[in-house]
């Protein structure tokens, strides 16, 4: 007697351990897997040029300005994803890289 067809069904973790940061004209967007996290940036921001640094949620970037040119600055996530119940700890540790992508 046949037994059937079995099936199975499996959720597979996300494996990677590089996030993306962009911009979207007034926002700034933070992709890591299935998770996006947009929030508001100066309307002058022209793009991201550079991720210098990553250190678990903290980022040094060289960000180009239509009024002041390009300029170092610096984002920390961690308020961001707290304020979003997002467990920040658990989110950070897995990245291990952030690469820039310009919108």
């Amino acid at each position: 007697m046949p037994l059937g067809h079995l099936w199975f069904v499996w959720k597979v973790k996300d494996m990677s351990t590089e996030a993306i940061l962009s911009n979207d004209g007034k926002y700034t967007v933070f992709t890591y897997g299935n998770t996006v996290v947009k929030f508001m940036t100066s309307p002058k921001l022209e793009r991201y040029t550079k991720v210098l640094e990553w250190d678990k949620g903290y980022i040094v970037v060289m960000a180009q300005y239509n009024t002041v040119g390009e300029v170092e600055e610096y984002i920390d996530l961690v308020p961001i994803l707290k304020n979003l119940h997002i467990d920040s700890d658990e989110f950070v540790e897995k990245i291990k890289k952030v690469k820039r992508k310009n919108g």
